[in-house]
Formats: C-alpha cells, structure tokens, sequence
C-alpha cells in the first residue's frame, strides 16, 4: 500500500486518525518537516488544502512518492455566527491555549443559545495534485463546566447528542464512533 503523510505532529489527532484509519501513517516528525504552516484561508477545505499542498510540494522535493492526508476542524457555534470555526484553536489570541479558549468561549456564550457542532473537513491529497476531500459533523452543547479530561481543545466543555456526556469524559473508542473527524475519516477510508 502507498504511504501516506498526515500533515500533523498534534499528538491527540495522530492517534485517532491511526485509530479510525485502522493503518500506519507517517507524521511531519517522520518525514522531518518541522515548518509552522500558516493557516491562511476563510474555510475548513481551504486550510486543509494548504496544508495538504505544503506537505505534498516538501515531499516532491524530497523524491518521495506519498499521498498526504490533512485536515481543518473546528467549533460552530450557531449563536457566534458559526465562530470559533475555523479560528477555533486560536480563539483567545494565542495558538493552541485550550484553557483560555474554552473560558472565552463561556464567557461568549452566556446568555445565548449554547447549541453547537464540530466540523472536520479532510483532504485527500494526490501525487498528481489532485484530492478527494470528505466532511465531517457531530452535534452537541456547550456547557459552563469543564467535564473529563480537559487536555484537548473544547472536549470537556463539549455535551455530545450522541453519547449525551462530553468528549472529555468518553473514552477514545466511544468518542471515534459518532466524532466529526471519524465520520469524515470513514468516507476517506473507502477511498484508500
């Protein structure tokens, strides 16, 4: 089977796309990439895009022949006019600061609707510049309290429809059956 790159070093989303995938993928850290890329596009696909563009000229240059697999995910929340979104990661000023973030997010929702869902748009990126891209949604609440394990993104503050307790308290297995990413990485499986 071709190898794949996942254009990612965040830990947390490694493991569960090698969980979902059910396969071995290569990861930045693997084919030393070690740039920041900058998320500069306005939607999910576009940022997935980027990345997956970055990653597959950088393998070029290296003369390997890879597929790369990359994804933008987010927080909608119905009531910020569909934000964090895209700016969900770095919703508090700073990149990748969970804890304020989550508090910002509270603090934005009091007294509105606290309906929300988590986007995952992935891309399937070709050696020939072509891709597949599949997206992903799973619905839920907000919640004014911190739930389960609070050591990635809005998880805990997160109420799942679906398991009706957030994705800080769900175990991995539990929460890789109904998440955005899962169900976008199950319509990209079928074409692996």
């Amino acid at each position: 089977m071709k190898k794949i790159v996942l254009a990612s070093n965040n830990k947390h989303k490694i493991k569960e796309f090698k969980e979902i995938l059910e396969m071995d993928i290569l990861t930045l850290n693997d084919i030393e990439f070690f740039e920041e890329i900058e998320e500069t596009g306005s939607t999910f696909l576009e940022n997935a895009l980027i990345k997956a563009r970055t990653i597959s000229s950088y393998l070029k240059e290296k003369g390997l022949d890879y597929d790369v697999i990359s994804d933008d995910s987010g927080l909608c929340c119905y009531a910020l006019n569909g934000n964090p979104g895209i700016y969900s990661a770095r919703y508090s000023g700073g990149h990748g600061n969970d804890k304020t973030n989550r508090e910002k997010l509270i603090n934005d929702l009091e007294d509105k609707d606290k309906t929300a869902y988590f986007n995952c748009t992935i891309v399937l990126y070709h050696i020939d510049g072509t891709y597949d891209f599949k997206e992903g949604k799973t619905y839920g609440k907000i919640i004014d309290e911190e739930i389960g394990d609070t050591s990635f993104g809005y998880d805990c503050i997160f109420l799942s429809d679906d398991l009706g307790k957030t994705f800080g308290e769900a175990s991995s297995e539990e929460k890789n059956q109904v998440s955005h990413r899962y169900r976008a990485l199950s319509k990209i499986k079928e074409l692996l």
